[in-house]
């Protein structure tokens, strides 16, 4: 259920390709949240500009059925700035995270609602 979605002007070329499974135990462990659950998605090549140039920069979003608030969002966003900077190149001044912490009722599994897998 959670997905963490970058999307960057940074080239597919250099986004590691084991990228988005190096980062899904990350996520995980973040949100203690099991890793079947977890989703990281990087859209590459978008023209985008930050601060009026065109250096390496992202915008994020953190989509999680809980485990999101305000004190925990400082600890995820140290966790996934490090991890985006380490392995995608983005400065942690070039990049937004926006954290959604959406309702059971409005993630969708198993052609179910994660309110009905729950109960």
């Amino acid at each position: 259920m959670p997905h963490f979605r970058i999307e960057t002007n940074v080239p597919k070329s250099k986004i590691p390709n084991d990228f988005v499974t190096k980062a899904v135990p990350v996520l995980a462990k973040a949100l203690g949240k099991p890793e079947q659950y977890c989703v990281v998605s990087v859209i590459p090549d978008i023209p985008m500009s930050f601060g009026g140039t065109t250096e390496p920069c992202a915008i994020a979003n953190l989509m999680s059925i809980g485990a999101l608030g305000v004190e925990q969002n400082k600890k995820h966003s140290k966790v996934l700035f490090d991890l985006v900077e380490k392995e995608l190149g983005v400065a942690q001044d070039r990049m937004y995270i926006t954290f959604q912490d959406n309702p059971t009722g409005n993630v969708g599994f198993k052609g179910t609602t994660f309110h009905s897998i729950f109960g």
